[in-house]
């Protein structure tokens, strides 16, 4: 039963990442992650601390 375990976490974790790629190549979804990311480095959040 590990071994099967093992691989079904596996390909759930391989088809998260697949769709989080797919959906990062959208030119809107760059968009908003790149003002995301300029509002907490601007503010100094957590990112800019570090």
């Amino acid at each position: 039963m590990g071994y099967a375990s093992k691989l079904l976490k596996s390909a759930v974790v391989a088809k998260v990442a697949q769709v989080a790629m797919r959906e990062m190549s959208k030119p809107e979804n760059q968009r908003k992650a790149k003002e995301l990311l300029g509002r907490v480095t601007k503010r100094g959040g957590a990112a800019g601390r570090a």
